[in-house]
């Protein structure tokens, strides 16, 4: 099993477009190397903007 997947793999495994894969690596500082990026570090940074996303909504305003 491949660790350093190109863009194109790595959107396959993860159900993305390859260039929201490129997109999402810059956002979250994700490095691309030769042209192969960290599956698992990609994965879980993944994971963890969704979850900060998701506990991050707006509380309603106070009067």
């Amino acid at each position: 099993m491949a660790i350093h997947l190109t863009p194109t793999e790595l959107a396959r495994e993860a159900g993305l477009e390859r260039r929201a894969v490129i997109h999402k690596c810059l956002e979250l500082g994700v490095p691309i190397f030769n042209g192969r990026i960290d599956k698992t570090l990609f994965l879980t940074s993944l994971s963890s903007l969704q979850q900060t996303s998701v506990g991050a909504q707006p509380q309603p305003a106070r009067a």
